[in-house]
């Protein structure tokens, strides 16, 4: 659970992992039970380090303040878009809590991965 107190700060401290990977955020944002991040993959990293980079960091920086149960799944979802789409998904990260108010995150996945017609084991998706 992320909570509101430590949301912002946990995703200043994303945004800054991910430019001292050379990955800039483009929009970084979440609710209690998920993160979103629109970076710029730099060329010299594939998406499994700076997820990997994200979680072990972040993880230990929430520790640190005070959030002794913290962790996040141990999966995670990538998806590609191209540049014509970046302004659409900034607008969509930040407002993710009014977002999930009428929608489950959940539930938006599991209509993003059947409208991508991406298989999936409902069993493997969440922790």
């Amino acid at each position: 659970m992320i909570g509101d107190e430590v949301r912002p700060k946990l995703h200043a401290y994303l945004v800054g992992i991910l430019k001292n990977m050379r990955c800039p955020s483009l929009q970084t944002g979440g609710t209690v039970d998920h993160v979103h991040s629109l970076l710029l993959l730099a060329r010299t990293k594939c998406v499994a380090a700076v997820v990997e980079e994200m979680k072990k960091s972040s993880s230990k920086w929430m520790k640190q303040q005070g959030t002794e149960r913290f962790a996040w799944q141990a999966g995670y979802g990538a998806f590609s878009i191209g540049q014509s789409q970046a302004d659409v998904m900034v607008r969509y990260i930040a407002g993710q809590t009014e977002h999930h108010r009428q929608l489950s995150f959940q539930d938006e996945l599991r209509r993003l991965l059947d409208r991508y017609a991406v298989p999936y084991d409902e069993r493997y998706l969440w922790d």
